[in-house]
């Protein structure tokens, strides 16, 4: 009698079916969640890669020539600049509301205000030159506008910017640049040469 009661001849084919079961099942939670954290870690992964590219990507470039205006006189110095700029294939709208420029010469460094009229809300940011005054920047006109005049630069639209950069501004062959910090993305910066010999309106390169 002993002897039966130590025996293990009664571990049933039924009881090795469940262990085997709970094993299945254990396992396929466990693959479950290690598949998870994989999918959840590809797609953050993802969308790293992506606003890295964005970040160090612009959406802007300058169309066309970059011109330097001037009031004239002895000892002429470039006093405002003016350009065109549009989006580049597949770039996002940039809201000029939020962007800014810095004026940088051989002498100082300046960040240019925005126009009072260029704001988020504002149904016509243009201004006219005119009106653009010193360590300020505007836009002048805008083409390619089916909707509006607002500050949201989009998809084949051009905005014309005037940069007024003072009377102590740029002289004759000094180089400069001029930053355009949008909201989002990297930073696009003209790099000019004022010409030996400075005129009323000057094409800078």
């Amino acid at each position: 009698m002993m002897k039966l009661f130590k025996s293990d001849e009664g571990f049933t084919g039924l009881e090795a079916a469940i262990v085997l079961i709970a094993f299945v099942v254990v396992a396929a939670v466990f693959s479950y969640v290690v598949l998870g954290a994989g999918f959840f870690t590809t797609q953050k992964s993802q969308e790293v890669v992506y606003s890295s590219v964005d970040m160090a990507s612009s959406s802007l470039e300058v169309l066309g020539d970059v011109y330097g205006n001037s009031t004239g006189g002895d000892n002429a110095k470039i006093d405002g600049i003016r350009f065109v700029v549009g989006l580049t294939a597949g770039g996002a709208p940039v809201d000029f509301a939020s962007t800014t420029l810095v004026f940088t010469n051989t002498t100082s460094i300046k960040d240019l205000t925005n126009d009072s009229k260029i704001s988020s809300s504002a149904s016509d940011v243009v201004s006219a030159q005119t009106d653009i005054t010193t360590y300020e920047w505007g836009i002048i006109d805008i083409a390619n506008d089916n909707s509006d005049k607002g500050a949201l630069l989009e998809n084949q639209e051009q905005f014309t910017i005037y940069a007024n950069v003072g009377a102590t501004g740029i002289a004759a062959n000094e180089r400069f640049s001029l930053e355009i910090k949008p909201p989002k993305g990297a930073s696009y910066a003209i790099k000019r040469t004022a010409p030996p010999k400075i005129e009323k309106v000057n094409l800078l390169n």
